[in-house]
């Protein structure tokens, strides 16, 4: 994998280039790519910056910015190492979801400065996907960004959000459970424990109990952070053995391993695990399955049922966004996102996406949330996050 993967690269010199949409083949085409012609388009836009998204790139341009200090399983490896991870982010965006994409390496790890230095950039896009930006800066980063009037979304928060609450709303579902009455264990408070454990809480759950690396977050913890204390809970449990007595649901995005046979054992029946930790989950599916067979399992890993994988979300997320003209992504463009993943998972799937798996794809516990090449996922994602901000316009 390695030799492959560096051959994979190093090939064409990267994963990404610049292509030309319009004619530039003569005089005249020149003329109005480029002087004079161009000037035409600029007073327009400097009559009414809207028209940047009329006249420019900016209609279906989406931003990859990262600072490269949260970057994969790899950690803080910094701006410049972080170039292939968000180059294929940008090629996921336009494989998937016909969004163009480019992406932006800022060597500035103070948050304050990193905000600045986006603000800054801003008018070049339609869009601003932040990746790989730690905890908690990049909840601060994020949240100062919304006033900008373009769509700007930090996918480690939300991504595995969508895809996340889109197999809990499933798997609640055949078992028979409601979301108020369930209780969930989140294994991990970084960027994405946070963002799954809030938007758990705003489709209507209510028992969340968080885990960081020193155990369980309860109330009287004083070495929390103001995003951990949103989950710190009145509780005698201190370890993940005990969180895991009587859960419903466990979302690993912590560490491969954590998990054993004997807290599956001890978890409700029916339970939920997403053990999320790559590339060794938190548990292995045939390990859980092994104690508990109804329990409903996924992972990252495509080599499981299941895969929780972001692609399923981002490219279509801004691809709604863009064309409904959003001016930021709001909770209920999220909402959306997940409902449309969720039902989406429910209808026939086409024989030919069945075929890529090498198994028949139908909606039960090895088949709660949709695949990465099942190309309804275009219209189906795109247009409820399209409707869902044209609807609160």
């Amino acid at each position: 994998m390695r030799e492959k993967a560096l051959k994979y690269h190093a090939e064409f010199g990267g994963k990404l280039a610049v292509t030309v949409k319009t004619k530039c083949e003569n005089a005249d085409d020149l003329s109005l790519a480029y002087s004079p012609g161009v000037a035409e388009p600029c007073k327009e836009i400097h009559a009414d910056e809207k028209n940047s998204f009329r006249y420019t790139n900016r209609c279906n341009l989406v931003g990859v910015i990262s600072n490269g200090t949260a970057v994969l399983g790899l950690g803080d490896i910094g701006a410049a190492a972080s170039k292939p991870v968000m180059e294929g982010k940008a090629v996921l965006f336009k494989k998937f979801g016909g969004v163009d994409a480019y992406d932006v390496e800022i060597n500035e790890k103070d948050p304050k400065k990193l905000v600045e230095i986006i603000k800054a950039i801003a008018p070049t896009f339609g869009g601003i996907n932040l990746e790989d930006i730690k905890a908690p800066e990049c909840f601060e980063v994020e949240a100062a960004l919304q006033d900008i009037g373009i769509p700007v979304m930090h996918d480690d928060q939300h991504g595995t959000a969508i895809i996340t609450t889109a197999g809990l709303l499933n798997a609640v579902e055949l078992s028979g459970k409601k979301l108020d009455e369930i209780k969930v264990v989140v294994s991990g408070s970084g960027a994405a424990g946070i963002g799954c454990a809030r938007m758990y809480r705003a489709v209507g759950v209510k028992n969340i109990v968080m885990l960081d690396s020193k155990g369980v977050i309860f109330v009287g913890r004083n070495d929390l952070t103001k995003e951990k204390a949103e989950f710190a809970v009145e509780t005698e449990a201190r370890t993940l053995a005990d969180a895991l007595k009587d859960a419903d649901m466990f979302l690993g995005l912590s560490k491969g391993g954590v998990m054993n046979a004997e807290m599956v054992k001890s978890m409700a029946s029916g339970a939920i695990i997403f053990a999320l930790a790559n590339p060794e989950p938190e548990i292995r599916p045939e390990v859980a399955k092994a104690v508990r067979e109804e329990i409903i399992i996924g992972t990252g890993r495509s080599d499981y049922a299941n895969q929780v994988n972001n692609v399923l979300c981002f490219p279509f997320l801004f691809r709604g966004a863009l064309d409904a003209g959003a001016t930021c992504i709001n909770e209920e463009m999220k909402i959306a996102a997940a409902k449309a993943l969720a039902e989406l998972a429910k209808e026939p799937v086409p024989e030919e996406v069945s075929r890529l798996y090498g198994r028949e794809l139908k909606f039960g516990p090895d088949y709660i949330i949709p695949t990465p090449f099942d190309p309804r996922l275009f219209e189906k994602v795109s247009g409820a996050v399209r409707e869902a901000w044209l609807a609160g316009k």
